[in-house]
């Protein structure tokens, strides 16, 4: 008799690991999650996207229950559309710090999310060469303090991201957490937050613990991810950083990453469960 697969938990970031660079989940991707809950292991998404960015791609995932959001900075649950806990950016705070960053990198452009369940992406004009994942273009700077704000992410003009990401850690320890989550995006964060915290959250909520965990990212964003899970597992397109501290390397997201891994963990039983739900609605 095959012995039960040593995890039962799931852990995905979206973009870079378990989405095709085109924003899809392959089917053969569907599958492996499938045989994975046949198993009866959850698949969760813990994403830096904010939640009310998520609806129509979760919907198209089939998935429901509970997601990690917002870099771990806030409990979404997708069934009931509704954020459980959200945290949110002291503003004089974190514009002093800018301003401080901006100081010793040189100039910035940078971006805000919004807080709250209707919270929205408002990038000034140069901060990206296109508008994706529903950014809105703010002409006035000033607009982007008008609201409470749940992240700030700074591009510089002069500075690569490895490099500003670390000043502006150096600049802002112990008041705003800061983490890298993809070309052009520096993110500043409330204190604390982090992929590891909020999927520590989920597991408390939930009753699973950190051995339980397969972890995949891509990142830099995903380390204390990768790092809290039981395994953690660069795809073959990440960051050198998270290469070097993953426990294993799969091929990349657009080789269906993902599913190589979760094919071996999960391997094919007499029962199959075509793609569907990737687990259970939160209760």
């Amino acid at each position: 008799m095959t012995a039960p697969p040593r995890f039962t938990v799931v852990a995905t970031d979206l973009d870079g690991t378990l989405l095709r660079d085109d924003l899809t989940v392959s089917v053969r991707t569907r599958t492996a999650l499938a045989r994975a809950q046949a198993y009866g292991a959850r698949h969760l998404v813990v994403t830096g996207r904010p939640a009310g960015n998520l609806r129509s791609l979760l919907a198209s995932l089939g998935y429901g229950g509970l997601a990690v959001c917002g870099q771990g900075a806030q409990l979404y649950d997708a069934t009931a559309d509704r954020l459980l806990s959200t945290a949110r950016l002291d503003r004089p705070t974190v514009r002093a710090l800018v301003d401080r960053i901006a100081e010793a990198a040189g100039p910035l452009e940078f971006g805000v999310v919004t807080a709250g369940l209707t919270g929205e992406f408002l990038v000034t004009s140069a901060f990206g060469e296109r508008v994706r994942h529903g950014w809105r273009l703010v002409c006035d700077p000033e607009e982007l303090w008008a609201q409470p704000v749940e992240k700030v992410l700074i591009r510089g003009r002069r500075t690569d991201d490895d490099r500003l990401a670390a000043l502006a850690a150096r600049i802002c320890a112990g008041r705003v957490a800061v983490t890298h989550s993809g070309e052009g995006m520096v993110e500043l964060l409330p204190a604390g937050v982090s992929k590891a915290n909020g999927l520590a959250a989920a597991a408390r909520l939930l009753g699973f613990s950190a051995a339980d965990t397969v972890a995949f990212g891509d990142m830099p964003n995903d380390i204390p991810m990768l790092d809290w899970a039981g395994h953690g597992v660069a795809m073959g397109n990440a960051h050198p950083d998270v290469l070097h501290r993953a426990d294993e390397i799969a091929p990349t997201n657009g080789e269906d990453g993902v599913a190589a891994v979760l094919e071996r963990l999960f391997p094919p039983a007499h029962h199959h469960t075509e793609p569907g739900r990737t687990h259970a609605p939160l209760r």
